[in-house]
């Protein structure tokens, strides 16, 4: 099953924003501090069926535990926001693949 985050955020309640219009560094701190493990990722590549933007490398956050995964998502005009949301354990380890250290 294909994920796209645009869609799941317009008809789900199930994810928890984190920070909303912030600076781009903040996010990225607030991934590495509330993740139990963290996967970089280059500006532009697709995760979770939307291009994440930001300042390489890119940290997307990973919670096992929870099954949650937490995201950067920059929408133009809006600034970047942090979004934990729940995915199923494929999503997760197309994530993990994606890691470019």
């Amino acid at each position: 099953m294909s994920f796209c985050l645009d869609n799941y955020l317009q008809k789900s309640d199930n994810y928890e924003i984190l920070a909303s219009q912030a600076g781009f560094k903040d996010c990225a701190m607030i991934i590495r501090f509330k993740s139990d493990e963290i996967v970089k990722v280059n500006p532009g590549d697709e995760v979770l069926g939307v291009r994440v933007i930001g300042i390489p490398p890119i940290p997307i956050g990973i919670n096992d535990e929870k099954g949650t995964v937490l995201i950067p998502y920059t929408k133009p005009c809006h600034g970047t926001s942090v979004v934990e949301l729940p995915i199923d354990d494929e999503e997760i380890e197309k994530i993990r693949k994606m890691n470019i250290d």
